[in-house]
């Protein structure tokens, strides 16, 4: 008899279980409450960089002249058609999902699934059963407890990507991955951003040294930030919201026609009925072992909803090695999970920082070749920025850190080298194309021995 295999949640984890579960001979019911692809589709990774792509083409229409290009006219940003492409992008990709679930033979649900026992859930008031369950409901944003927060004007990502006019001045709470993209979106069209953020340093996790060259480029952008500080409240004053918090010298307060709240998000796990079959749960999320399955054998929790990473593709990861291990495969999942950051310029992180390493009071080599060495980037006038590797003492890469254009492609590269344990010796032999960007990876890792050429070496003694 098939085994009955049950997903609750259809975003970048739960369709790719299922179609993969699928193609392996199981039966597989996948239950999306909205649509499928989730937050990373429909109100997170793909609209915020389709409204990113429209920010960088502004960007570049603004700099004509510096590619040699005369033009008289004026370029604005057009908010209407800007967010209608955005829905374009999203539409055309929730429905090629529809169309690979369906092809691949995925029954779809759409409705809000209940666990009602170790074998069943509940759906539209009919009961399901199950031999395996994979939770995948993801996460939403978190609205902490400031007061003045239900204002009008005041919205969280899911809101600010359905715009309809451009503010003249926005605030955001929070200088994580989410509200720096934002920021930089909305100073390209001519925002005046300020960023809020309760920690001493923006962008938590980045390697350090990234973020103190970001700081000076957001500056000339137009963004303002707020380090140390903590939001008390938010108040409506006539047009504008003022937003309330205290500083290190005491009270500080700056206005906008917006504030996005921007706080992180927390795992999906109410209403599921999890406590009614004693899954249990900590801070993070649902807690699972090495395979993702959670206390109850045969239930399992991936993507956001465990915690692990925040990110879509470990999420899709963690979905596939989920699906294997059910068929009774022996999967294989990386250790090593790149990040991105679409500011201007990009931000692309894997491995280890310098801060992780110090903590760790580990030994390390750093290398770092800045693209304005590099011939394509400043072809391309995308100068600005370097890519950072670091290695242990026997050369093998540990992290590689990258802020420059493309920054989410070349990651790719160092992400490999991490995974595989590569040495800046193995390195040595692969030749990478000229004029390219890649080089400057190449010319990093071989820094770390002093063997790049395109690098200025310290004298010898």
């Amino acid at each position: 008899m098939t085994e009955k295999v049950i997903i609750i949640g259809g975003g970048p984890g739960g369709y790719v279980a299922a179609i993969r579960l699928n193609n392996m001979g199981f039966q597989t019911t996948l239950i999306e409450k909205n649509k499928v692809g989730g937050v990373c589709l429909n109100v997170g990774c793909i609209p915020t960089k389709a409204l990113y792509k429209s920010a960088e083409v502004f960007n570049q229409a603004n700099k004509l002249e510096s590619y040699g290009i005369d033009f008289e006219g004026t370029v604005r940003p057009n908010a209407d058609k800007i967010r209608e492409r955005k829905n374009v992008v999203v539409n055309t990709l929730v429905s090629g999902i529809e169309k690979l679930l369906s092809s691949a033979g995925v029954e779809v649900i759409f409705g809000e699934a209940r666990i009602t026992g170790k074998n069943s859930v509940m759906v539209n008031g009919e009961t399901l059963h199950f031999d395996r369950l994979i939770i995948a409901t993801g996460s939403s944003s978190f609205i902490p407890p400031i007061k003045g927060v239900e204002n009008e004007g005041v919205v969280t990502s899911t809101e600010l990507l359905d715009f309809k006019e451009i503010p003249e001045e926005l605030v955001i709470v929070g200088g994580g991955v989410i509200g720096m993209e934002f920021a930089g979106i909305f100073a390209s069209f001519g925002t005046k951003v300020t960023v809020l953020e309760a920690l001493p340093g923006i962008l938590p996790g980045i390697d350090g040294e990234i973020v103190k060259r970001l700081k000076p480029l957001l500056k000339k952008k137009n963004i303002e930030v707020m380090t140390s500080v903590m939001v008390k409240e938010i108040v409506k004053d006539g047009d504008k919201l003022k937003v309330l918090m205290d500083g290190k010298k005491g009270s500080l307060e700056v206005s906008g026609d917006q504030v996005l709240i921007s706080t992180g998000r927390r795992a999906n796990v109410k209403n599921l009925g999890l406590e009614e079959v004693g899954i249990e749960t900590g801070r993070t999320g649902i807690i699972v072992n090495g395979h993702f399955m959670t206390n109850i054998d045969g239930i399992y929790a991936i993507g956001d909803v465990n915690g692990k990473w925040l990110l879509a593709h470990a999420a899709s990861a963690q979905g596939e090695y989920v699906a294997e291990h059910i068929a009774g495969e022996h999967p294989v999942i990386g250790k090593f999970v790149p990040g991105c950051v679409f500011v201007f310029p990009e931000i692309a992180s894997v491995g280890y920082t310098e801060e992780q390493l110090k903590a760790e009071n580990l030994e390390y080599h750093t290398s770092k070749f800045l693209l304005g060495a590099n011939g394509k980037a400043l072809s391309m006038g995308e100068g600005e920025g370097l890519v950072k590797v670091i290695s242990d003492l026997n050369h093998k890469i540990i992290g590689v850190h990258i802020m420059g254009a493309h920054a989410s492609d070349l990651i790719h590269e160092g992400l490999l080298a991490c995974e595989k344990g590569m040495t800046a010796d193995d390195m040595k032999s692969v030749i990478h194309a000229h004029p390219t960007l890649a080089e400057a990876f190449f010319e990093s890792v071989m820094g770390l021995k002093g063997e790049a050429v395109h690098m200025v070496q310290p004298r010898r003694s």
